[in-house]
């Protein structure tokens, strides 16, 4: 693989993540985070990095007031676009969103298929985004995220890894780089009834992983507990063996 710029997360974003296999339990993962946060229905939802809404889109159809933001401006017009047709109760602000400075004003934060977490340039860059999750919350508020787990890249990568969707294929490949703490990942989507083409190149992104104990301590020192954390949207203990890694916190 090759690594892409260290600003890769500004561009490169499109619709065609559509077709993606990892966006088809969008419905299976809002169930799971409103049984997982107790939500009653009224609660005021921000979803930071909210891609085209597919969260935001699905907690508004439920009731829920959602404000979405993210950097694409596709992805925000698009939202946008599916909540006036929809008339939903559904706000998307395109922004960076570490210019975001809402607070205590949400009752949930959400950081869904990594949310950002961890695609910045360096370690402070990639902490402000914590920061703006606590003053967007309200005492009380309730944050969740669904990141790679760093425990389980320093035990099993390099590894490669497909799976199959409803549309396509994804064929994905891992790296890790233990001094940095950040995966490579590229991944390539073969869709079904099309003929495969070799890509030209095979572009990595490099994302920062946190393990639980060091989610814990930054939590810690942003006035917030982790309450539980999870290995998917079955409701699995959070484990090394696993990569995926989502995490339940409260603001005090």
């Amino acid at each position: 693989m090759q690594p892409k710029n260290a600003d890769w997360y500004k561009n490169g974003w499109s619709l065609d993540i559509k077709v993606q296999s990892w966006v088809e339990d969008t419905e299976k993962q809002v169930d799971f985070l409103i049984k997982t946060l107790s939500l009653t229905g009224n609660e005021r939802i921000l979803d930071l990095a909210c891609g085209y809404g597919r969260h935001s889109l699905s907690l508004a159809k439920r009731g829920f007031p959602v404000v979405g933001v993210d950097i694409t401006k596709d992805y925000i017009d698009d939202a946008t676009q599916n909540a006036r047709e929809q008339s939903l109760p559904a706000r998307f602000i395109q922004s960076d969103i570490r210019d975001v400075t809402f607070k205590n004003e949400f009752d949930v934060v959400l950081n869904m298929a990594e949310g950002a977490i961890g695609y910045l340039e360096n370690d402070a860059e990639n902490l402000k985004i914590f920061d703006v999750i606590s003053n967007a919350l309200k005492p009380g508020g309730k944050h969740f995220m669904d990141v790679c787990n760093a425990d389980h890249a320093e035990h099993y990568f390099p590894k490669t890894n497909w799976e199959l969707g409803e549309k396509a294929i994804a064929l994905a490949e891992f790296d890790w780089d233990k001094n940095t703490r950040r995966m490579q990942f590229g991944s390539y989507d073969i869709p079904y009834g099309l003929p495969a083409q070799k890509p030209a190149e095979f572009l990595a992104d490099s994302i920062r992983l946190y393990s639980a104990l060091e989610l814990t301590e930054i939590f810690a020192d942003r006035g917030m507990e982790i309450i539980e954390t999870y290995s998917d949207f079955d409701g699995n203990k959070a484990s090394y063996k696993k990569l995926p890694l989502l995490v339940c916190s409260l603001k005090r």
